[in-house]
């Protein structure tokens, strides 16, 4: 049996799901439970025609790393991966995914919300949106409903 395992990825390409999913467990015994949050670009209703998404290099990285490094230990997670996209992503694309193992589903499922409640209102990213006849829009803003999931774990 190993330590826990965090895997921190900001990047342009996409990702494999089953990929990650399968290199969390291969060669752990001790892996009970895998949940994954894979979130993915809306199309607004037909009006969107992409995402662009920036990012502070290195800070965002830092940020994220810093979040998992406060799950695994809150949560008991036997490891933990996070990969956020940068750059123009359409409807239908992958932005983010978040994968924790632990021994039982609970933490796995605690330890993954948690992530995704940080990240949404912690790391340095921007979403510009960009109509479906290419005119820019607007920068989204932040949602009072993200601080709102991020603060019920301050409370625990």
């Amino acid at each position: 049996m190993t330590g826990p395992a965090i895997s921190v990825r900001v990047q342009r390409q996409d990702f494999d799901l089953a990929a990650e999913v399968a290199a969390m467990s291969e060669g752990r015994g001790d892996v009970g439970a895998i949940v994954t949050f894979s979130g993915l670009c809306r199309d607004e209703a037909g009006t969107l025609g992409a995402l662009e998404l920036e990012h502070y290099p290195g800070m965002a990285e830092a940020e994220i790393r810093r979040v998992c490094e406060t799950a695994v230990v809150r949560f008991g997670l036997i490891a933990l991966t996070a990969i956020h996209r940068h750059g123009r992503i359409l409807p239908g694309e992958d932005i983010v995914l978040v994968v924790a193992a632990s021994p039982h589903r609970q933490a796995a499922f605690d330890g993954a919300n948690f992530v995704m409640d940080f990240l949404k209102t912690s790391a340095p990213f921007w979403k510009k949106e960009i109509g479906t006849d290419g005119t820019a829009g607007g920068w989204v803003s932040a949602k009072d409903a993200d601080d709102s999931a991020r603060d019920r774990w301050k409370k625990d």
